[in-house]
């Protein structure tokens, strides 16, 4: 059967028959003898019927028919009785050889760029192979148990008949309705007293953070970051010229001491007290308050990022350090992309009072708004309780979840990793056991990762590269039926 050579993509590849001199249907003709040596149109393709390619291209039937005529009589093209017109099969002159392909410079990157690459080193979404589905992604939700039927039905709701503002946008701070809820849950779960005139939503935790830099930074001035930490802050703080100081991290979280002792006058700290990431630690209540003390009289801010405390699985979450800063040198970050799926994509960050407008005036001035279409199904999902609902069920799940991996570890890497449970967060923090002391736990992670099984090493997240080795093991997205065999594997190619 012959191709036929569909009619939008055959009109794309015949429009520049309006360049240049003479008669339409010689430039026409041109047109299309060209994309036939180029190869565009292929042996045994069917043209369009005169008629329907004239009324395409705006042309007369006649004006095609006419250039059909030529290109037959030159040999490119037949006319078949009753079938239509077909690229020939053998063409009366040889197709020009394409030219040597030339292997392009590598381009020249400016000095930020480098900077921020370099910088953001081992930030990368890990898809686990089908083989070991979910095994062990560390900060990876299972998305597998998101009511995605109920999220399906609230987005149609929404968009069916929707608000004219709505469909314009315009509100640089996001949805109104969205900033309400985020603000009564706020308050609800997390003890932080909020405006929702102090709600930016944005894309997730690099987001605010840059807005923050763009807005409170100068090139050159100094901030803290936790060390070991997430490299993609520091991509964010290289990227707007900041002086990054790794401050060490211990059992009671960053130690403010030593950070004073660095870079006292700093300007800026990123800081996850409630779940450090990525060793698991929480900031103890003195270095809280240590912290809070020390940006007031340095004239510091401070940004808390809240990635996973709604995941605690022993008593009530621990009180965010926004709900303890009577001086408003706090930014609150959190994200949904956790409670809900990755690819949503989307976050919110509480301003002090005083920043509030600030923010939302640079929000405006780089992007003009956060996208709409997910927020006012999200805005209903928390104000009906389903999403509340979610998450109970969830932290059920990764409680179990992060038992059966601890039991089951404990019986397959004997000396070889050691775990210790969590109260809170989606992944676990494995010690080098007695069998490992003496590998390279990046070497170990790669070893892992050629076997199908997507491990993180700690040392990935170190600044210096004199901080504590490990690997992390995440467990939410893992099913409990898939980690033996996985934790079974690892146990044999470690102990080759």
């Amino acid at each position: 059967m012959a191709r036929k050579a569909g009619l939008g993509g055959f009109a794309a590849l015949s429009n520049n028959y309006r360049d240049g001199d003479g008669p339409l249907f010689r430039r026409l003709y041109a047109d299309l003898r060209r994309s036939i040596l180029e190869g565009r149109l292929q042996a045994g393709a069917r043209l369009p019927a005169t008629r329907l390619l004239g009324k395409e291209l705006g042309l007369s039937r006649n004006t095609v028919l006419t250039a059909y005529e030529q290109l037959a009589s030159e040999g490119f093209i037949e006319m078949r009785h009753r079938s239509g017109a077909f690229v020939a099969a053998n063409l009366p002159i040889e197709a020009p050889q394409p030219a040597k392909p030339v292997r392009p410079r590598a381009p020249r990157l400016g000095a930020g760029g480098e900077r921020t690459i370099d910088a953001g080193r081992g930030v990368r979404s890990s898809l686990a192979p089908a083989r070991w589905p979910g095994c062990f992604i560390a900060g990876a939700p299972d998305v597998s148990e998101f009511p995605f039927a109920l999220w399906a039905r609230l987005l149609a709701r929404t968009w069916r008949r929707p608000d004219l503002m709505l469909s314009v946008g315009g509100d640089a701070g996001g949805d109104p309705a969205l900033r309400r809820a985020i603000a009564d849950y706020l308050r609800e779960a997390r003890g932080i007293a909020c405006d929702p005139d102090h709600v930016l939503v944005v894309t997730g935790i690099r987001q605010a953070l840059d807005l923050t830099c763009r807005l409170l930074l100068d090139a050159g001035d100094q901030v803290w970051m936790e060390n070991p930490g997430y490299p993609g802050l520091r991509a964010v703080l290289a990227a707007n010229g900041a002086r990054i100081v790794p401050v060490p991290v211990d059992e009671e979280g960053i130690d403010v001491a030593a950070g004073q002792a660095q870079a006292g006058k700093a300007r800026l700290v990123c800081v996850a007290p409630s779940h450090q990431y990525p060793l698991g630690v929480a900031l103890s209540l003195q270095r809280r308050l240590m912290l809070l003390d020390w940006a007031r009289d340095a004239d510091a801010w401070v940004i808390e990022d809240d990635y996973d405390s709604e995941y605690r699985y022993a008593g009530r979450p621990l009180a965010a350090l926004k709900s303890l800063d009577a001086d408003h040198r706090v930014i609150y970050v959190g994200t949904l992309s956790k409670l809900l799926f990755p690819s949503l994509r989307l976050g919110y960050l509480v301003a002090p009072p005083h920043l509030a407008e600030p923010f939302r005036r640079l929000r405006a001035a780089l992007d003009d708004q956060p996208s709409m279409v997910a927020q006012p199904a999200l805005a209903e999902l928390f104000r009906s309780g389903h999403l509340a609902a979610h998450v109970r069920r969830m932290r059920q799940t990764y409680a179990a979840r992060q038992q059966h991996l601890l039991t089951a570890a404990a019986k397959h890497l004997d000396g070889l990793v050691a775990l210790k449970p969590d109260e809170t967060g989606l992944h676990l923090v494995g010690r080098l056991g007695p069998k490992l002391a003496r590998r390279d736990d990046a070497q170990l992670m790669q070893e892992a990762r050629r076997e199908g099984i997507v491990l993180s090493a700690l040392s990935g997240y170190d600044a210096l590269g004199s901080g504590p080795r490990g690997l992390m093991f995440g467990y939410a997205a893992a099913k409990e039926e898939m980690m033996e065999p996985a934790l079974r594997k690892l146990a044999e190619i470690w102990s080759r």
